[in-house]
Order: C-alpha cells, then sequence, then structure tokens
C-alpha cells in the first residue's frame, strides 16, 4: 500500500528519493535474472544426459538399417553387389563399412573406401550414463573430421553388426538438436522467471517496497501521523513485519511528542530554577538575620523558614543537575573511602538528629571519580536522613551506616538506614525522575542522578533490601580494566 505525500512537502520527498535503490540494483531485477540463471542451470544439467540419449538413438538408429541391409546381403550373395549399388547402400546409411559378427566370425559385407583408422569405438549395448555424456561431449566439441566403429546387437538377431562412419553427419545433426533445446530452454527460463517474478513481486517485492517508502517517508517527517504505514490484512510473515512496523512507528511517534513535550518544558524549568535559586540563596541570607532576632514569635517560626528554605533550595539544584544534557566522563583516580564518607557525613550532619556511623575500614581504596562518588553518596544519605526525620519519638533509633567491601576488582558501598522503609509507590518507580520519591512533595532526582554516575563508572545502584527498620543500597563499581601498553610498561620498569 503506498503513501501518499503532501504537495508542500517537496523536500522531504526529494530527500527520499535521493535514498531509493534505482532499479538495476533492485531486488526485483536480481530476483529476475537469478531466476533465468538457475532455470538455464537446471536445463543444462537436463541437456547433457539429454544429448548423451539423443546421439545413442542416432547411432542406434544407422545401426539398425545397416542390420536390415546385412540381413538381407547374408542371405544373398554380396559378391553379386556392384561397386556402384555398394556405394549406394553405404551412402544411405553414411557409412564407409558394413559387417556382421556370427558365433565370433566377423565378416565384411560392404565397404566402399575402408579409413586407415578408426578414432573412437562405440558399444552401444555396453555404454555407461557416464561414458554416453562424455562421448556426447566430445563429439559435440571436438567432433566432425573423426572416423567412428558402431558395433552392437540390433532387435533379438544373435548377431552383433558393426558400422564403420565418419561422425560428421552425428555431429552436425547434434548441433542441430542442441540449437532447438537451447532455445526451448531460454523460452522456458524466460516463461518461468516471468511467473516467479510476478508472483513475488506481488507477494514479497511490492511489501517490502512499501515498507521502505515508509520507513524513509516516516524518517523524514516522524511527527506527521500520515507517514505511519497501514498494514495490509496478511497472516503471513509479510503481515506481521506490517504491523510490528505500524505499531513501532505509532509508539515512536507517541515517545518523540512525549520527547519534545519535555525537552521544552524542561527548558523551561531550568530556566525558572536557576533564577529562582538566585531569590532563594538571598532569603537564606536574610532567615539567618531572622534567627539573631530576641522576638520570642520569630524565634519559635524562623527553624521552619530556615527548612522550608533548605528544602526549596534543595529542590532546585536537583532539577538543575537532572536537566544537565550530559554529565562529565568520570575522571577516575584511587580514593580512600573512608575520608570522602567523612566528608559525607560532614555534609549531612548538620542541624539533624541521625546518627551517622563510617564503617569504612580506613585503608580501604576504590577507583572512582571523587566528585561523583561523593554526589551519590550525599544524595543516597540526604534521602535516609529525610526519611528518618518524619520519626519524632526519641526511643526510636535513627542510625544511618556507610560500609564497603571488596569482591575481587569489584567494590561494594552499602547505605543502610533504619528508616521506615520505601512505600510502595517508591519500590514501583525506584530511580525514575519526578515519581520515585519517597516522601511528600520530593522529586525522585537523587537516586536517578545517582543511578546515571555510577552507571558512568561501568557500574550499578541496587536496592538490596527495604523493611521498617533496615534499607539498604548498594553502590557496585568495578575497578578501571588495565591497558595492556600499561601493564608493558610497568614491567619493564620493574625489569
Amino acid at each position: 500500500m503506498s503513501q501518499e505525500f503532501p504537495d508542500d512537502d517537496e523536500a522531504s520527498v526529494q530527500g527520499m528519493t535521493a535514498r531509493t535503490v534505482p532499479l538495476a540494483r533492485g531486488l526485483s531485477t536480481k530476483l529476475l535474472f537469478l531466476t533465468i540463471a538457475f532455470v538455464l542451470l537446471a536445463e543444462v544439467l537436463i541437456f547433457l544426459p539429454s544429448i548423451a540419449s539423443y546421439r545413442m538413438s542416432w547411432l542406434q538408429e544407422r545401426l539398425g538399417t545397416a542390420a536390415a541391409v546385412s540381413i538381407v546381403l547374408v542371405q544373398g550373395d554380396p559378391a553379386s553387389l556392384s561397386r556402384v549399388a555398394q556405394n549406394d547402400v553405404l551412402m544411405a546409411i553414411g557409412a564407409k563399412a558394413i559387417a556382421v559378427r556370427d558365433d565370433g566370425v566377423s565378416r565384411l559385407l560392404v565397404v566402399a573406401d575402408m579409413p586407415p583408422q578408426v578414432d573412437e569405438h562405440v558399444d552401444v549395448a555396453n555404454s555407461s550414463m557416464v561414458d554416453e555424456v562424455v562421448g556426447a561431449l566430445d563429439t559435440l566439441v571436438f567432433g566432425g573430421e573423426r572416423m567412428l566403429r558402431v558395433t552392437g546387437p540390433v532387435g533379438e538377431s544373435d548377431k552383433e553388426f558393426e558400422l564403420i562412419m565418419p561422425d560428421r553427419g552425428l555431429r552436425s545433426a547434434m548441433l542441430t538438436y542442441s540449437g532447438n533445446v537451447a532455445l526451448l530452454s531460454l523460452l522456458i527460463s524466460l516463461f518461468t522467471a516471468t511467473l516467479v517474478y510476478a508472483a513475488i513481486d506481488r507477494i514479497m517485492i511490492r511489501p517490502m517496497r512499501t515498507m521502505t517508502r515508509s520507513m524513509l517517508a516516516f524518517s523524514q517527517a516522524p511527527e506527521d501521523p500520515g507517514r505511519i504505514i497501514q498494514p495490509a490484512a496478511r497472516s503471513d510473515e509479510i503481515g506481521v513485519v506490517e504491523r510490528e512496523l505500524f505499531q513501532m512507528q505509532e509508539r515512536l511517534q507517541k515517545m518523540l511528542a512525549e520527547r519534545k513535550h519535555l525537552a521544552d518544558l524542561g527548558l523551561a524549568v531550568s530556566k525558572i530554577n536557576h533564577d529562582m535559586r538566585n531569590m532563594l540563596a538571598t532569603a537564606q541570607l536574610i532567615s539567618d538575620r531572622l534567627r539573631m532576632a530576641k522576638d520570642p514569635t520569630v524565634q519559635a517560626f524562623a527553624p521552619k523558614l530556615l527548612r522550608a528554605l533548605d528544602r526549596a533550595v534543595s529542590y532546585s539544584e536537583g532539577v538543575l543537575a537532572y536537566g544537565r544534557t550530559q554529565e562529565p566522563p568520570p575522571s577516575r583516580r584511587k580514593l580512600r573511602l573512608h575520608q570522602l564518607v567523612d566528608e559525607v557525613h560532614d555534609v549531612l550532619g548538620a542541624d539533624n538528629e541521625v546518627e551517622l556511623v563510617n564503617a569504612v575500614e580506613p585503608d580501604f581504596e576504590i577507583d572512582a571519580d571523587s566528585d561523583q562518588l561523593f554526589r551519590v553518596l550525599t544524595n543516597l544519605g540526604r534521602n535516609a536522613v529525610q526519611a528518618m526525620a518524619t520519626d519524632t519519638e526519641s526511643v526510636i533509633v535513627r542510625r544511618l551506616t556507610m560500609s564497603a567491601e571488596r569482591v575481587g576488582s569489584v567494590c561494594h558501598i552499602h547505605v543502610t538506614d533504619t528508616g521506615p522503609g520505601l512505600p510502595p509507590k517508591a519500590l514501583e518507580n525506584l530511580f525514575a525522575a519526578f515519581r520515585g520519591s519517597a516522601r511528600s512533595g520530593g522529586t525522585g532526582l537523587g537516586l536517578a542522578i545517582a543511578q546515571e554516575l555510577v552507571r558512568a563508572h561501568g557500574g550499578a545502584l541496587e536496592l538490596v533490601k527495604s523493611t521498617g527498620g533496615d534499607t539498604t543500597f548498594a553502590v557496585v563499581i568495578p575497578d578501571q580494566p588495565v591497558r595492556l601498553d600499561q601493564a608493558r610498561s610497568g614491567l619493564r620498569r620493574l625489569g
């Protein structure tokens, strides 16, 4: 089913035409020539035994005629035939001599001009198929000036007849027969190729051409619904491909529309957040001064105001960080993880009542980018601290523990908290931006950004468990593979 293009989209149509396959290199042309070639090949395989059979039939026919003449001459007196009569008999058969073998005795009946030698002996009764094919090809290619000796019985006679004859007439008859077979084979090939081409073109080539045009048209304007292929009501493989292509183009078109909408929205949000962050920073400075006021009312509301501003600044920074087109590749070095975790705790420990435990061994080393790993651990730790901040009872244990272990060349960092665990909604949309937040008003950007940074290291961020009082995330980062040239240079230095 062909696709119609709008008249005002001439540039797109021209671009699609430039990518169209020429007829000389198209599948239909290749199919046509391949069909003709294969049919001709089959005809050649049939021609070889056919021409061999024709050669033997021609020789048997001449031998049968010679046998009929021989029987007449045996019953009469061969010597009574004049030279002229003998020549007429041999000329009618196309032979030089006729003989008969009876009870092991060979008798020459008619002879005109006995050749000095015989080039080939043909036994029509004891020739295999291979011998017949080889003999036929030999006669076609090299024959015309050679002398044949043809022997064999005829009918139910117990006598064996012999015929000495040139192969000129045989070769001429075989060439005529070959020409007729070649012409017939060519006609059969063209007729068969036309039927096969017409059938396959309708069943396969035409639908594939339609799908090709549809994909080219869709690539020019994927937002245009008119460029989506309309699948035919077929139940074979082509029908399945057309329906899958139709569904894929529909999904891709919806996805592109959503991405464009999100891109426009993200650009607007980034601009708004950039300006809002500046305004919130100014508000934070003013709020810090309010804390020094002596008014009891101000002292009561100032901490709440500061927490609200901190959350707003954190939200703005998270949106801006997630809105970056691409994080820079990690600059990996050997790090002492214990010190890095202490720095993360310094950031998280301000104004909270959560116990921070650094369970990383002092000499534990990890191959990572310090800034990016700091952001990953900070995001995970901040989420845990905010989750445990909802527990106001003093008897509840609020502890955040960061530990690490090495398994071969892979480092596992565990971030464990004693909070209430992740709600079902957060578990369903884990690591999904704007949907995976565990608290009301959150964005879920922390986990999304952390996952991107860990993946950039070739690792993975996993939720190990999430129950009330025990939630554990695992940051898995493998060491960098050692380059061969670096290993060789290190061995040379050691040597």
